[in-house]
C-alpha cells in the first residue's frame, strides 16, 4: 500500500523575530540522539540498546560538532545562518538529562540565528521519560513533544518490543501537559500482524480521548536488517494485506476529519495551526542541516551523511577538531562527521521536490516551482506521467497540483514516474 509510504541561557548570536518567513538560506536543524533502553523489533533507525555509558561523550561531540557547523557556515556566508526549527530524533532523546537538552540547545542558539519562536521538537518514549522533570525540559527550550505511542492494544506493544504500557502513554502525556507542554505528537502504527480493525478503531478512540495536537499514522513497512524482517522471511509472521491496511487508513481519515484534524500529509494529521514545521522543511526540500551518529543533511545541492557508530562518530568529530580548516580552503559542510556526500543534479532536485510537495494535502506550487528552477512543471514532467494521465491521480487546484483522494492511496505510482530515467 502505497498511502504512507513509508519517521534558557544567553546565546552568542542574535535571534531572529518571530514569524518571518523562510528563505531558501534558512536552515532546519536536526540532531539525532542514538540511544534506547531496547531495539523494537521492527526499527531500522541508527539507534543502540545498551550504549547509555557513552552518553556523557556523545553529547560532547555533539555540541562540537554544532559549533563547528555553525562556524563553517558563518564562514561560507559572513554571518550565522537562520534556524527555524529544531528536532531532537533517534533513539530515544528522551534519555538525555533536562542538562544536556540544555547544554544542546546553547549550543545551537550560539551557533546558528535561532528564532525566538522556533519549534522545538523532543521525540520521548513513554516508558524512558522522567515526568517530574518535565518542566526542566520544557524551561530548557523545548517546546513541543512527539510521543511514540504506537498502540494502545497491550500485547501489539510486547510484540514490537515497546518497553511501555498503554496506561503509561495516558501517563506521560498527562504529565507533558501538566508541564506546560501545548503541542504534542503521538505517533501509532497500522497493518501490524496481529492487529485488527476493531483493535486499530479503539487504539484510535483511546488517542482521541486525550486530544493530541497532532498525530502521526505510519504503515508498518518491513526493513530489512530487522528482526521482523527475518521473521517474514522465514514464515513466522505474515504482514497485513493491501486491503485490510488501506481500510484501516481510510478510517482514519474519516474519524480525524470528524474529530477536527487537518490531514495535511499523507501521514500526518494536526489540529489547525499545528503542524510540524520541521518536517514541513522535508517535505518543501528546502535546507537543513543533521548532526550526530547518521545524521543527514540537505544543504547547498547536496546531501551529505554522518558516520552511524557511536564511537566512530565521536572519533570523527575529535580528529576534526584536531585538523582544522585550511585558511581559505572551501570546507566540507556542514559538520565534522561527514562519510558520504552526494551531489544532488538539478533534474533529481527538480523530482524530489515535486514528490514531497505531493505528499502535502496543500501540493505542490506551480509558481514556487517555476521560480526556484527557472522553468514550469508541465512540460518538464508531463511525458513522465503520460501513461498514468487517464487515472485520476493528480488534480490541478488554483496554481497547484496534487494527489486527488484516489491518488493518495496509489502516490507511489506517480512518485516513481517523476523521477530521472537515469535515476537508482
Amino acid at each position: 500500500m502505497s498511502a504512507t509510504l513509508h519517521s534558557i541561557t544567553e546565546q552568542a548570536q542574535p535571534r531572529q523575530a518571530p514569524s518571518a518567513a523562510p528563505s531558501p538560506d534558512d536552515i532546519s536543524l536536526y540532531l539525532h540522539i542514538p540511544f534506547c533502553h531496547a531495539k523494537c523489533h521492527y526499527c531500522d533507525f541508527n539507534s543502540y540498546a545498551g550504549m547509555l555509558g557513552l552518553r556523557e561523550q556523545y553529547v560532547a561531540a555533539l555540541v562540537d560538532e554544532i559549533a563547528l557547523a555553525g562556524a563553517r557556515a558563518r564562514d561560507a556566508r559572513s554571518k550565522p545562518l537562520r534556524c527555524r526549527t529544531i528536532f531532537f530524533g533517534g533513539g530515544t532523546p528522551s534519555l538525555l538529562t533536562p542538562a544536556q537538552i540544555a547544554a544542546l540547545l546553547d549550543a545551537a542558539r550560539a551557533a546558528f540565528a535561532v528564532d525566538v519562536d522556533a519549534e522545538v521538537t523532543m521525540e520521548a518514549n513513554p516508558g524512558a521519560l522522567e515526568y517530574e522533570r518535565l518542566d526542566e525540559v520544557r524551561a530548557a527550550g523545548v517546546n513541543r513533544l512527539s510521543m511514540g505511542a504506537q498502540s494502545f492494544d497491550a500485547a501489539l506493544l510486547r510484540w514490537m518490543g515497546r518497553i511501555h504500557s498503554p496506561e503509561e502513554i495516558e501517563t506521560a502525556f498527562g504529565a507533558a501537559r501538566a508541564a506546560g507542554f501545548e503541542n504534542i505528537n503521538l505517533d501509532f502504527i497500522f497493518a501490524l500482524p496481529g492487529q485488527t480493525q476493531p483493535i486499530w478503531e479503539q487504539t484510535l478512540e483511546r488517542a482521541l480521548t486525550l486530544g493530541p495536537d497532532h498525530l502521526s499514522l505510519y504503515n508498518l513497512i518491513v526493513e530489512e536488517g530487522t528482526p521482523l524482517y527475518g521473521w517474514v522471511a522465514r514464515g513466522k509472521v505474515r504482514e497485513v494485506d493491501e486491503d485490510t491496511a488501506a481500510d484501516m487508513y481510510e478510517h482514519a481519515q474519516r474519524r480525524l476529519e470528524t474529530a477536527g484534524y487537518e490531514h495535511y500529509e499523507i501521514s500526518n494529521w494536526a489540529r489547525p495551526g499545528r503542524a510540524c514545521q520541521h518536517n514541513l522543511t522535508y517535505w518543501r526540500n528546502l535546507t537543513w542541516i543533521g548532526l550526530g551518529a547518521g545524521g543527514s543533511s540537505y544543504y547547498a545541492h547536496h546531501r551529505f551523511t554522518n558516520a552511524r557508530p557511536i564511537r566512530d562518530y565521536i572519533a570523527r568529530v575529535r580528529a576534526s577538531l584536531r585538523t582544522p580548516d585550511a585558511p581559505g580552503a572551501p570546507a566540507p559542510l556542514p559538520g565534522g562527521a561527514i562519510v558520504e556526500d552526494e551531489d544532488i543534479g538539478r533534474e533529481l532536485e527538480m523530482a524530489e521536490t515535486a514528490m514531497l510537495a505531493l505528499r502535502l494535502a496543500e501540493g505542490l506550487s506551480l509558481a514556487r516551482f517555476a521560480e526556484r528552477f527557472g522553468q514550469p512543471f508541465w512540460p518538464t514532467f508531463e511525458r513522465r506521467l503520460s501513461d498514468i494521465s487517464g487515472l485520476g491521480l493528480l488534480e490541478e487546484v488554483d496554481g497547484r497540483v496534487r494527489l486527488s483522494p484516489h491518488g493518495r492511496m496509489l502516490g507511489n505510482e506517480v512518485f516513481a514516474r517523476l523521477l530521472p530515467d537515469d535515476a537508482d
